[in-house]
């Protein structure tokens, strides 16, 4: 038996100005052959588990492509093909299996659909082939993607700390069938006309845990896999929004289980929509949490400048209402500006600095301009920014954010600086250049939800500050033109099933 195994992952922001080519791809870590395989053998990731799965079933392994990188703008049409054209260069090449890692939210210039244009193309060179597909929970997913595929699932946490589960889940599946083990399984998809809000998609929160509940349920009756896409809204696609997926052991058992979770996610819409507060208010409010000596850190989120879903990450709005405002020992993950590192290295460790930090990075998708913050302080610790995740998302995966500072402002706040864009799902981001995270009294996060994955266990109270960004909860900004209509809630929809026809 001969497997081929590829990662190829991307979420999309279409709002974001950040350029999306091989570099980016080649930045946070593009392997091939015995190289990806040295790189994620050992994790919790599904290329992890499929490695694992070959082995258990005695395939030889083809592994033509494993590349990430970080949420940014459309994918260039040329860095497309180079990540794809060796996958299907494999598979022309001759396999009895696919075993797939993809995200589901890539949108390539000229084509809004990376990913099922890949499965498409992988099912024209050879159509009969068993395909498993993992996906990210934000997925947008479309026809295209599951008419050619054997079977996929979703991830069923946000931070997504089950990445492996899912995989060996479907994996299994699939491998079931090609072994002759099982029939084919059948697929049911159920698009709903809801572009639910990435920071209402927190599986430990309604309306996500009940979604995925539904799936679980689903699941202990007999149903092979399950699961609900909450999709990812700041994609200006056609087929962005929320969509359930069932992959049952006949086509009525796979529809059955399909419309019974879709009509549970459609009677809480309403919670998939955030309500912005006033980043002044919220500060204020933070500042008396945490003048209570709670014992532990209260986590301040600047969402809207999330690189974790395509923010440039130098956005300096809440951070300058943090200093603003006067709050004390405060960590700040992290700042993108390759220039401040820069000139923090130039300048050396103990250092006085004067620099305009952030705001290198212009938004005309939403009328944005950068604006640099200028702040005073010392520079404190300078690192390659390397270090290797030990939380429970990513676990075991090498981060790169390149050459890395920290630098102290009044002696009341450590802002990390970073030169490549890096989401801080993981206390690492702090603990590699010396921060002790737990001891902080603030730390403000740019991050929506994946901070869960490392910092929850710390945090003693959570606020989320409404910022500026092109990660943004705020749909008055967003300028859509491409979403289908009608949508909710940028439409009135009450029967999901009329909106859907």
């Amino acid at each position: 038996m001969k497997l081929v195994l590829a990662m190829v992952k991307h979420e999309t922001n279409t709002f974001s100005p950040l350029v999306t080519d091989f570099a980016r791809f080649e930045a946070w870590g593009l392997y091939t052959g015995q190289a990806a395989i040295d790189a994620y053998g050992k994790t919790n990731m599904p290329l992890g588990v499929y490695l694992n799965l070959a082995r258990e079933y005695g395939a030889e392994v083809v592994l033509p492509m494993a590349a990430e990188a970080m949420p940014s703008g459309p994918v260039t049409a040329d860095a497309y093909k180079r990540l794809t054209d060796p996958i299907l260069e494999a598979v022309r090449a001759g396999c009895d299996g696919c075993l797939l890692d993809l995200h589901g939210a890539m949108a390539v210039e000229g084509l809004e659909d990376g990913e099922g244009t890949l499965l498409e193309n992988i099912r024209k060179i050879a159509p009969d082939l068993p395909i498993a597909v993992t996906l990210d929970l934000h997925c947008n997913l479309t026809p295209k993607m599951v008419n050619n595929c054997t079977a996929l699932i979703g991830y069923k946490t946000y931070p997504h700390v089950d990445m492996d589960v899912v995989a060996g889940q479907v994996g299994r599946v699939v491998m079931d069938f090609l072994a002759g083990k099982r029939a084919k399984p059948a697929m049911a998809l159920r698009q709903l006309p809801l572009l639910s809000q990435t920071l209402c998609q927190g599986t430990d929160d309604e309306p996500m845990k009940s979604a995925i509940q539904a799936c679980v349920d689903e699941e202990a009756k007999g149903l092979p896999c399950a699961s609900v896409f909450g999709g990812f809204a700041m994609a200006d696609i056609t087929e962005a929004g929320t969509t359930v997926i069932t992959v049952g052991n006949d086509q009525k058992q796979a529809d059955t289980a399909a419309d019974a979770i879709a009509a549970k996610v459609w009677d809480k819409r309403d919670l998939h929509i955030y309500q912005h507060r006033d980043l002044g208010d919220t500060v204020a409010k933070a500042k008396q949490t945490g003048a209570k000596n709670l014992g532990g850190p209260v986590i301040l989120l600047d969402h809207a400048d999330n690189c974790g879903s395509g923010g440039t990450q130098d956005v300096m709005m809440v951070i300058a209402e943090v200093l603003k405002q006067g709050l004390e020992d405060v960590a700040v993950g992290a700042v993108w500006d390759p220039a401040a590192v820069e000139a923090m290295q130039k300048a050396g460790v103990g250092a006085t600095v004067t620099l305009d930090l952030g705001g290198k990075s212009d938004m005309p998708s939403l009328k944005l301009k950068g604006k640099p913050l200028k702040v005073t302080g010392k520079v404190k610790t300078l690192t390659d920014g390397e270090w290797i995740v030990r939380g429970p998302m990513y676990t075991g995966y090498k981060v790169m954010m390149g050459p890395t500072a920290v630098l102290e402002v009044d002696g009341r706040m450590q802002i990390v600086i970073v030169s490549r864009h890096h989401e801080p799902w993981d206390t690492g981001v702090f603990r590699s250049v010396g921060i002790e995270p737990e001891h902080k009294k603030f730390l403000l996060l740019k991050s929506r939800i994946h901070y869960r994955a490392g910092f929850a266990p710390l945090a003693k109270a959570t606020f989320t500050l409404d910022g500026e960004g092109v990660t943004t909860s705020d749909n008055s900004i967003i300028p859509y033109r491409n979403v289908r209509r009608p949508i909710y809630p940028l439409d009135k929809i009450n029967d999901w099933q009329d909106a859907a026809k």
